[in-house]
């Protein structure tokens, strides 16, 4: 063996890429199959009403548009695809099928949710391994695999960072391009080499910006990390035919770590903890996997606003407080929640994407609707002008006790002081939906059943259910997509 090879088998993406090319079906634990199965049922419903927003229409008009011109000039387009989009059953192919699928999941920002150095929604990926599955005529093991891994890797990216990419002004979906290719060359078999390069192809073109999460916010903000996804499946694809990438992108000349090394925080450089990214890989159905580690949404609006919102709800239902008798509403959160939730632009949200990521609006709107849905993020109610006087009153404070805690909780205090002078307080360091307070999946399918039962009927929505949570037992996955059809 020369030195060269000798000094690639220690890069990380050739430990990652061999332990996913290693790793079997057999060697799942029970619970992390059934927690798949669970986030394959939430993430589905979320689609199945993320398919109904004005950007989703958008996006599928335009791939529509693209595959009739392809159609036109000889190649293959709209109706003879290999991948099935959600809910219009439209054909592709499942480089697109898996962004456009993957852009319902992310939608309405409700799909999962997980932040510890940095945050992560790792069923923005798991379309791409999805339409893999079904242009390769796979099973649902495979799909439950796949995904599993792609949780895996997902998650343990967004723990490395110290401090994470995010604080230097770079988004997510930078470290989610890292981690599509592995869970997507895993569908289709690559070896550990061509493994290696789906990830170095993936990730050299992928670094986001975090504009598209900061101030005023656009269509992006749901759509980079499916397009990290789509960048999954392109490049595992690509790689599978011979295309290569750089195997040094990890922790080599010039890779991620090197990149953010350049870059100062608080006086000291960034810094990522390449051996927490590989250590104790789960291997066997008695390894941790971390997608145990994941949680669900309860609401559909930004990770950190869920607690705080959790707070106000419980204070106002036990004080039986109404939106007349509020004088003010402080909410005491981390300082990052403070800086993402409560800048000036929030105050006055102008659309969905910006609605969902404002305290202001969402403590608003709770208080005046009792209940924070979708249906709170229509247009109409987002521009409504009576909801601009209560959005005043809330003030947004960082709390530095609070600081210390994160991301082990995610402590929120907030304190109603009403007209006649009473102040009621209530703190949540564990929002619903978190590992510790989990979702059922009773309580996932009445999610499901509201997203969902106006799109493909609430018969339909029960035999989705029953598929999706005995998935496992698919010889193919041509009965999930037929499920997911309007009629």
């Amino acid at each position: 063996m020369t030195k060269q090879s000798t000094e690639s088998k220690r890069l990380l993406s050739y430990i990652i890429a061999q332990w996913a090319c290693a790793l079997k079906y057999e060697h799942l634990s029970p619970a992390a199959i059934q927690a798949a199965k669970l986030f394959w049922f939430d993430s589905i419903g979320c689609a199945l009403g993320g398919s109904q927003q004005d950007d989703a229409k958008i996006l599928l008009k335009h791939y529509r548009a693209m595959s009739a011109t392809a159609d036109s000039s000889g190649g293959e387009g709209g109706g003879k695809g290999s991948a099935t989009a959600f809910v219009s059953g439209f054909k592709t192919n499942p480089v697109d099928a898996s962004f456009l699928n993957g852009h319902m999941i992310r939608a309405m920002d409700y799909n999962d949710i997980y932040w510890k150095a940095d945050p992560c929604h790792p069923s923005d990926l798991i379309a791409a391994p999805l339409a893999l599955c079904e242009s390769e005529g796979v099973s649902g093991k495979d799909l439950i695999l796949a995904t599993i891994i792609a949780y895996e890797i997902e998650m343990r990216l967004c723990e490395v960072g110290r401090p994470g990419v995010r604080e230097y002004g770079w988004h997510h979906a930078t470290l989610s391009a890292f981690a599509a290719p592995v869970a997507a060359g895993r569908v289709l078999n690559l070896t550990p080499a061509q493994m290696v390069s789906a990830i170095g192809i993936s990730a050299s073109r992928t670094f986001c910006p975090g504009a598209v999460t900061a101030g005023k916010l656009t269509n992006m903000k749901n759509t980079v990390d499916p397009w990290a996804g789509r960048m999954g499946a392109e490049s595992a694809l690509l790689a599978r035919g011979g295309f290569s990438g750089p195997e040094h992108i990890i922790d080599g000349k010039e890779g991620l770590f090197a990149v953010f090394h350049h870059v100062q925080y608080k006086g000291e450089p960034a810094t990522f903890d390449g051996e927490a990214l590989i250590k104790d890989l789960p291997n066997s159905t008695n390894s941790h996997y971390r997608i145990l580690d994941c949680g669900m949404k309860s609401f559909p609006i930004e990770a950190l606003s869920h607690a705080p919102l959790t707070a106000m709800m419980k204070t106002v239902k036990e004080h039986n407080i109404k939106a007349n008798d509020v004088k003010e509403i402080k909410v005491e959160v981390i300082a990052r929640a403070a800086d993402i939730l409560g800048d000036p632009h929030k105050y006055r949200p102008d659309s969905k994407e910006t609605a969902d990521h404002s305290l202001p609006y969402c403590m608003a709107v709770g208080l005046m609707d009792g209940m924070v849905t979708p249906l709170q993020f229509r247009e109409e109610r987002v521009l409504d002008k009576a909801l601009i006087p209560i959005m005043d009153k809330v003030k947004v404070v960082a709390n530095e006790e609070f600081e210390a805690l994160f991301p082990k909780f995610q402590p929120s205090r907030v304190t109603i002081t009403t007209n006649s002078g009473k102040s009621h307080s209530t703190r949540v360091d564990v929002p619903k939906g978190d590992p510790r307070d989990p979702m059922t999946e009773e309580e996932i399918a009445v999610k499901f059943t509201a997203l969902g039962g106006d799109v493909i009927g609430k018969d339909q929505c029960r035999k989705l259910q029953r598929f999706i949570v005995s998935i496992e037992t698919a010889r193919n996955l041509g009965g999930l997509f037929e499920l997911t059809t309007a009629r």
